[in-house]
């Protein structure tokens, strides 16, 4: 099954009659503080449509239940940097970090199969999710192109040098950023904590481009990891 037919049926699967930003092809994602976003990055098997309705109807419901609230999912269209190349980036909510947690501490007991599903459906799945410190609001226009940044730091003063460089070259090329985020948290199984994810728009690609030249001039010393997708 196609990367854009696997994405189209999440979507429909989901949402569940909740339609997300349906008048829009732009998509607003709002969390409140004291919110949990959750960054989901994976890649379905052909197995998945086939597969999926059980994982609704009993894992993706428990969650449901304890407090999550699903947001729109975006297709990774290429991956920039890194050798990690996952098909899908979803966000997703929750209503405080106790119902993360629950559902964490509670789905092996209430879905024993809850893994062997997961494997069954996706051929790779990782998890970070983030404690909301304030308000935050951002749009996703898939007429710009939007680029998700996650880095991991060797020294953490040599890294805060070079992500404050990072930041002001992208931000003179013309990149809005949407989105960062610090101290990931994970889970067993399906780790992946970033010291820093960021989400920049971008004019066109062109702009990009240009950035992303100066960004691969700068040296990667403070860096220990980097993936970097562009998403839509």
């Amino acid at each position: 099954m196609k990367k854009t037919n696997l994405i189209m049926l999440m979507g429909l699967l989901l949402l569940s009659g909740n339609m997300v930003n349906a008048q829009s092809k732009t998509k607003l994602l709002n969390f409140k503080k004291g919110e949990v976003l959750d960054i989901l990055l994976f890649t379905g098997k052909p197995e998945m449509g086939k597969l999926f309705p059980k994982y609704k109807k009993t894992a993706f419901a428990f969650a449901l239940k304890t407090g999550y609230q699903p947001q729109p999912l975006f297709s990774i269209a290429e991956t920039t940097q890194g050798g990690f190349q996952p098909g899908t980036f979803v966000f997703g909510k929750w209503t405080n970090m106790q119902s993360r947690k629950k559902f964490l501490n509670e789905i092996e007991e209430e879905v024993p199969d809850f893994h062997e599903q997961r494997r069954a459906m996706w051929s790779s799945f990782y998890l970070a999710y983030y404690k909301m410190p304030k308000d935050v609001s951002f749009e996703i226009n898939p007429e710009k192109v939007v680029v998700a940044t996650a880095y991991w730091r060797n020294d953490e003063n040599e890294f805060k040098n070079y992500k404050n460089e990072w930041l002001r070259k992208a931000k003179n090329q013309g990149g809005k950023v949407l989105l960062e985020l610090t101290d990931a948290k994970s889970s067993v199984g399906y780790m992946y904590k970033p010291d820093y994810m960021v989400l920049i728009e971008w004019e066109d690609r062109a702009t990009f481009n240009a950035f992303y030249k100066e960004n691969m001039k700068m040296g990667n010393n403070s860096i220990q990891n980097v993936n970097q997708f562009v998403i839509k």
